[in-house]
């Protein structure tokens, strides 16, 4: 490990005072105010998603709940509704278990120390640090995505990740500092995603120049290293249509599955690691509905086609009578906070069938 060099720190601080981006969730550089609860909900929320695609939801939440007080008292069908299309829905399920057990463990007040942030749900090493470090002004080691890439850079880290990972947080440890580390690790998220970018490393304008050895060699991109990519499994998969008097048939999700807890198409039963494969709700007859819909989850693509029920009220009501779930009015489906997979296949049947919004 290189010796600590302060100057790193220094440096990019000087920047970071002049070009911090103005985020609804972040105090400004010198600033003591930050407030916990939006720190930890930003950071929630922005695992891996943009900051483009958090700002909208940030204030929706912030607006529907602003306090912790508030989120814990929520339903958790509600939270998850309100959540729809920003992915990775276990996040939201904690964020619910995590606000519930800050009220009844704490009081109501978040935790100060990275010890005690990460025995909450949903909050691991990086965001424990991130918000003691962020929230509180303690010092701590943030690495996330950018600042793994600038410390990667900087260092020209050789190990591909993610086994590179514990070097590039020791590096980090060697140059964040001891007194404002919050803005530091702000920094460093700021370098990476408007100068220090994965496809463009914009050296001329970067504060670190002077000290980033793949810089100075004129090699930035070639870092991080990472292994190959392995291509992702397809499955294939169907959703079932079923609609009575301008209403469609929603059912919630098993808590174990993937996007559980959400209102969803009723499926045939496909997962990350198989196709579908259970019968349809009902005896047919069933019509395939437009192109499948293709959609790209983490480690796995599914091809999900939509069928629509065609048969008699009479035969519907007879089995469907017997299941869970909720008719809801075709109108106002956008407000059934469907996952983003089944948004798009609920789109595709309101068109198709002559009712878009």
């Amino acid at each position: 490990m290189p010796e600590k060099n302060p100057e790193i720190a220094n440096e990019l601080l000087r920047w970071y005072d002049s070009n911090a981006r103005d985020l609804p969730w972040r105090a400004a550089p010198h600033s003591n105010s930050a407030n916990p609860y939006h720190v930890w909900l930003s950071e929630i929320m922005l695992q891996q998603t943009t900051v483009a695609a958090v700002k909208p939801y940030f204030a929706k939440f912030t607006e529907q709940w602003p306090d912790i007080a508030a989120l814990a008292a929520a339903k958790e069908e509600d939270v998850l509704a309100a959540w729809a299309g920003l992915g990775y829905y276990a996040r939201a399920r904690n964020l619910v278990k995590c606000a519930r057990q800050i009220m009844a463990e704490h009081d109501g007040v978040f935790p100060s120390t990275e010890q005690a942030l990460r025995t909450l749900p949903g909050i691991g090493d990086y965001t424990a640090a991130a918000i003691a470090a962020i929230a509180f002004g303690q010092r701590a080691v943030v690495v996330d995505a950018n600042v793994e890439r600038v410390v990667a850079r900087l260092y020209c880290v050789d190990e591909p990740l993610p086994n590179a990972r514990k070097a590039i947080r020791s590096l980090t440890d060697g140059i964040t500092p001891q007194s404002r580390s919050g803005d530091f690790a702000q920094a460093m998220m700021d370098l990476g995603s408007s100068v220090c970018w994965a496809r463009e490393a914009q050296c001329a304008i970067c504060p670190l120049q002077p000290y980033c050895q793949a810089g100075q060699a004129d090699m930035a991109l070639r870092y991080p290293v990472k292994k190959p990519k392995k291509a992702k499994p397809v499955r294939q998969g169907s959703a079932y249509w079923i609609e009575k008097q301008g209403a469609i048939w929603l059912v919630k999700r098993r808590d174990d599955a993937m996007l559980g807890g959400m209102r969803a198409l009723p499926d045939n039963g496909w997962r990350a690691r198989n196709d579908g494969d259970i019968s349809p709700p009902l005896n047919g007859p069933w019509s395939d509905i437009g192109d499948p819909v293709i959609h790209h989850f983490t480690h796995f693509t599914i091809h999900l086609q939509l069928k629509a029920y065609q048969g008699s009220v009479e035969s519907m009501e007879a089995v469907i009578g017997q299941n869970s779930g909720e008719w809801w009015p075709v109108e106002t489906l956008e407000a059934a906070g469907l996952p983003t997979l089944f948004a798009k296949a609920a789109k595709i049947g309101q068109q198709q069938l002559g009712r878009l919004l």
